[in-house]
């Protein structure tokens, strides 16, 4: 005698809840996700906080709920890529064109970088990253670009919780430093890295905020010191600024 099918309310309620946020541009709170689709709050709290715990939700800031990095990186694994990603690839891949090195694309994930998305160089010699790796705390142009997407108080928040490392000896030791180039991602557009997480290497980054969301997203751009001569910055800053400001409207 096989199997008789139970169905379990509880994901059938968690589906519900994600396909809600999924048609929704701004995150919801727990009140909000209730009176939409009729369910206790107490079960809506308990879901959404599982979610949240497993990276597949966020806990925005007053107590909203979006997307998480999780979710991201699953929709990538099985082809079927978020609006972030469908919005952002081709974009990634112009900027490979362009400037023949490594793109990447991460979200924050609390005070680390998840990388969901890349495009490798088809130079011979190339950076590259596999899909899914968590970066460090505070380490790289992509993370100080994501930062730049938030306040200052949220800043000086995450700053307080973690200690700057020592990967190399350009990286940022002093946090009003560090603090000072993330606040100048918000005027200049690009965020940098010298050297700061490994030597011999050089990164361009550009924040992306996710459609809807409190998300934080960054696009950076990786190449050997000697792939990007000084004479280049100019050039490579200005293509970044202008597909920043294209996904910018894209993903409005």
């Amino acid at each position: 005698m096989g199997n008789e099918l139970k169905r379990v309310p509880a994901i059938d309620k968690c589906f519900t809840i994600l396909e809600l946020l999924a048609q929704s541009k701004d995150a919801l709170g727990i009140s909000e996700i209730s009176a939409k689709l009729g369910l206790n709050k107490s079960t809506v709290f308990n879901i959404c906080h599982t979610l949240v715990d497993l990276n597949v939700l966020e806990n925005q800031r007053d107590d909203k709920f979006a997307f998480g990095s999780r979710f991201y990186l699953l929709a990538n694994v099985t082809g079927k890529r978020s609006t972030l990603i469908q919005t952002v690839h081709p974009y990634m891949e112009m900027i490979n064109e362009k400037t023949r090195l490594s793109v990447f694309l991460g979200l924050r994930s609390d005070r680390k970088t998840l990388l969901i998305d890349k495009v490798d160089s088809s130079n011979g010699i190339r950076v590259s990253s596999e899909i899914g790796i968590q970066m460090p705390s505070l380490a790289g142009a992509g993370i100080k670009a994501m930062l730049s997407l938030l306040s200052d108080e949220e800043i000086d928040k995450i700053l307080g919780k973690t200690e700057l490392k020592k990967y190399t000896p350009q990286s940022i030791l002093d946090k009003t430093v560090y603090k000072r180039e993330v606040l100048e991602v918000r005027t200049n557009g690009v965020a940098f890295d010298r050297e700061e997480y490994f030597e011999g290497m050089v990164a361009f980054a550009i924040p992306v905020k996710a459609s809807g969301s409190g998300t934080q997203a960054a696009i950076w751009v990786v190449g050997l010191t000697q792939q990007v001569p000084d004479s280049s910055v100019p050039e490579l800053t200005d293509l970044l600024r202008s597909i920043s400001e294209e996904i910018k409207q894209r993903l409005l």
